[in-house]
């Protein structure tokens, strides 16, 4: 289906709309049909059309301001307009062409007629020289992935060129550009001022709970990044050396990471604000020789202090730091303890800039630890080298975006989305890249992110669906979009947590461009399922996260290892050897890379996740393997139960989980959230919802209890605490995730669950 040219007839002349269907579809062509320009609209936003025949005199919405809207989004540089209209006046055809159609064609017509001249547009935007694919492209990638990652790794500049584009040691142990020799902060800074761009926007910093605002060029930041880099080496960081960053996102959190980079240093951010023994276990790990920190964090409308959260960190570490750096920031300064401990102002007192390091291609840019859901954390290795090429690649034709635009990744710097998509990747592709420190809502409201997409003109903003959520919870109708002007955004992409498709379409409808569901983990680094924007803008299908990504070959095996069929579900894995960019080791535990990932399917890269794929190639995550319920040898998805409840339109948020049940093994329950305002008689909703997956799923579901809460448990980047749920209801021992957001959201459930009486624990 994906190598059909997409046809949209706009027109309500029912006799015009089955003679154009019947004949464009004889002609092999994928036709859609929108009866009025709201439809049309609709369609537009995400079929992505290749032609659109549009009638003129449509009743709601005139053929002119169609035909301006899709002129004005860039992803539609390939549709082409042919308006069919009964106005044949010379003004009128002036019109239609100025407004950019290709084609004037006054009614009445012949259908055949019509279609020749068609078929003469076709000939033109169907070359292969106009035209770019993803089938061929993606198929290019996994048959002759040397040479498709070849090519990609002359986009970056290299102190030494690589010979050795992939070298196999095993089939589980493999190398990408081995011999190449490079530096991240260098493709990041260095090449953008070489290359003339030292004055374009690098960093737009924006804290509106401190109020402050502040940009930084390409040159300024590489003179900020080199300075830094020079107090480190003056005070004795080398090559290889570790260094934890425990900072806000402020500018000099960004600042430390480039800095480590230049001198080949590894960083370990951890995420600001995390409880002092999870510090202290990330400190024994990566073993730092340097601490950086700033003097308090914000949270909403507070101010935490970060200075009190080290020091008591460092009493339970079993590593001594050699030195501890504080940025004092203006308003609240932290005391400073003894001698290994100095304001990051006196650090630098003597430093020299210093020039990037040339560092071989495979050697560690940072560790990064997963997030304390499942257990003890996981130090995630990544590279210099294969990781630029795939975030350079990632930047251009997944997130489709160019040089001097504005990209905001609306996360942290301590997580990976954060690594990738505010620091690297949109600095590597010499964007301007947005550093928000701040809420979706209550920073002040739910214009917050509006306002940012207003005032900077981002043009790709990355957002999870928990955020959304958040924001259409406080303000369902959007009214702060209102006055905000978004022209320059040209689509949204959402990850973190599988987008129910109410969400996706609430956001696609009031921003009025293509929102894009995408999929990928802490390991990979980068997105491994996506619509591939700059590649080729299929349509976006609510609910799937697109599909594989060129260089992943996903496949969906079941507990065997054996593929399995369109539609049914099974474990979501990555046939090896993954592409660049991706963790192929943990920090000093190979063993438990292996143990974790390869060991259950020999051959493949076990995400932990499960999910399916249709018949179009469309891939489904539907959470976690073990958010898969068996109920009474049933295995069912928690995830489809929570699309079908998060459609109701009392729904703001809900969680499935599966409990234990002496009967069945386990059973579904609901954990829902009610949209402000919103007033229903529980009783009646609870049998409603019930009645909603009974429907759906069947009665095999076994779907009979909501538990109502004020909010959901989760971590600090937005992921639903769903394991920690599970064992509450079941009576079972938990640790208290290190990544919560709010322990007291935890305490709530707990006790909204045991006044139901449900789950092992309380019956």
């Amino acid at each position: 289906m994906e190598n059909k040219f997409k046809i949209l007839v706009v027109d309500d002349d029912p006799y015009i709309l089955l003679s154009l269907e019947f004949l464009m579809k004889k002609g092999g062509y994928e036709v859609m049909i929108a009866r009025n320009g709201k439809e049309a609209l609709d369609t537009i936003q995400s079929y992505y059309p290749h032609l659109v025949l549009l009638d003129i005199m449509m009743p709601d919405v005139d053929g002119f301001a169609i035909c301006s809207y899709i002129k004005a989004q860039p992803h539609l540089e390939h549709c082409k307009v042919v308006f069919i209209s009964a106005k044949s006046k010379e003004a009128d055809i002036k019109r239609g062409m100025e407004h950019g159609a290709a084609m004037y064609i006054t009614k009445p017509f012949s259908t055949r007629m019509l279609m020749q001249q068609v078929e003469t547009l076709l000939k033109d935007a169907t070359a292969p020289s106009k035209v770019i694919r993803y089938a061929s492209t993606y198929e290019e990638s996994i048959q002759n992935p040397t040479a498709f990652w070849g090519k990609q790794a002359a986009q970056i500049e290299w102190f030494k060129t690589p010979q050795q584009i992939f070298t196999a040691h095993s089939p589980i142990a493999y190398e990408w550009f081995a011999d190449g020799i490079t530096n991240m902060c260098y493709n990041c800074l260095d090449v953008h001022v070489q290359n003339g761009n030292g004055n374009q926007v690098a960093l737009i910093y924006d804290s509106p709970v401190t109020q402050t605002a502040q940009q930084y060029t390409y040159q300024e930041l590489l003179q900020e990044v080199a300075l830094m880099a020079g107090a480190m080496h003056k005070h004795g960081v080398t090559k290889g050396d570790r260094v934890v960053i425990y900072m806000p996102m402020i500018p000099q959190a960004v600042i430390a990471m480039l800095a480590c980079a230049r001198i080949g240093a590894v960083h370990s951010v951890v995420f600001g604000g995390f409880a002092p023994h999870e510090l202290a276990l990330r400190i024994n790990d990566a073993t730092p020789v340097l601490l950086l920190t700033a003097s308090y964090g914000v949270e909403f409308d507070q101010w935490l202090p970060y200075k009190p959260l080290v020091d008591a960190a460092l009493q339970e570490t079993q590593h001594a730091v050699g030195q501890v750096w504080v940025y004092q920031r203006p308003g609240l300064s932290a005391q400073l303890n003894n001698n290994h401990e100095m304001s990051w102002t006196d650090a630098m007192v003597g430093a020299q800039p210093i020039d990037c390091m040339p560092v071989a291609s495979t050697d560690p840019l940072y560790i990064l630890y997963t997030s304390g859901t499942t257990g003890k954390p996981k130090g995630i290795v990544r590279e210099h080298g294969g990781y630029a090429v795939a975030l350079k690649y990632s930047m251009q034709h997944i997130y489709n975006i160019q040089a001097n635009q504005v990209f905001w990744a609306a996360s942290d710097v301590g997580w990976v989305v954060g690594h990738s998509y505010i620091v690297y990747g949109p600095l590597l592709q010499g964007c301007a890249t947005v550093l928000y420190e701040g809420k979706p809502i209550r920073t002040p409201d739910a214009s917050a992110f509006w306002r940012v997409i207003s005032q900077y003109g981002v043009t790709t903003f990355f957002v999870a669906p928990t955020a959304i959520r958040a924001i259409k919870k406080e303000d369902a109708e959007g009214k702060g979009l209102q006055g905000k002007n978004i022209s320059a955004l040209r689509q949204i992409f959402v990850a973190g947590e599988r987008c129910d498709p109410a969400t996706l379409h609430w956001l696609t409808d009031l921003v009025k461009v293509p929102v894009i569901d995408h999929w990928w983990q802490t390991e990979s680094g980068w997105p491994m399922l996506s619509v591939m924007m700059g590649l080729e803008p299929i349509p976006v299908k609510a609910g799937s996260a697109g599909k594989p990504v060129c260089g992943f070959q996903v496949e969906i095996l079941d507990e065997e290892g054996t593929p399995v069929l369109d539609d049914a579900h099974g474990y979501v894995t990555v046939k090896l050897p993954l592409p660049p960019g991706v963790a192929t080791t943990l920090w000093n535990n190979k063993e438990g890379y292996i143990s974790s990932y390869l060991e259950k399917f020999p051959g493949y890269y076990n995400t932990g996740d499960g999910g399916y794929k249709d018949g179009d190639g469309y891939y489904y995550i539907m959470g976690r393997v073990d958010d898969v319920i068996n109920v009474a040898g049933h295995r069912l998805s928690t995830g489809e139960m929570e699309e079908l409840l998060a459609m109701h339109y009392a729904v703001a948020e809900c969680a499935v989980i599966g409990i234990a049940d002496a009967l069945k093994g386990q059973i579904p329950i609901g954990l829902i959230v009610l949209k402000d305002g919103v007033k229903v008689n529980e009783a009646m909703l609870e049998k409603e919802l019930s009645d909603l997956i009974r429907h759906k799923i069947g009665p095999i579901a076994c779907f009979k209890t909501v538990v109502w809460v004020q909010k959901l448990p989760k971590t600090r980047s937005g992921k639903i605490l769903r394991k920690t749920l599970r064992a509450i209801a079941d009576g079972e021992p938990y640790n208290l995730p290190s990544t919560i957001e709010d322990p007291l959201v935890l305490q709530h459930v707990t006790e909204k669950i045991q006044e139901k009486g449900v789950g092992m624990a309380f019956q």
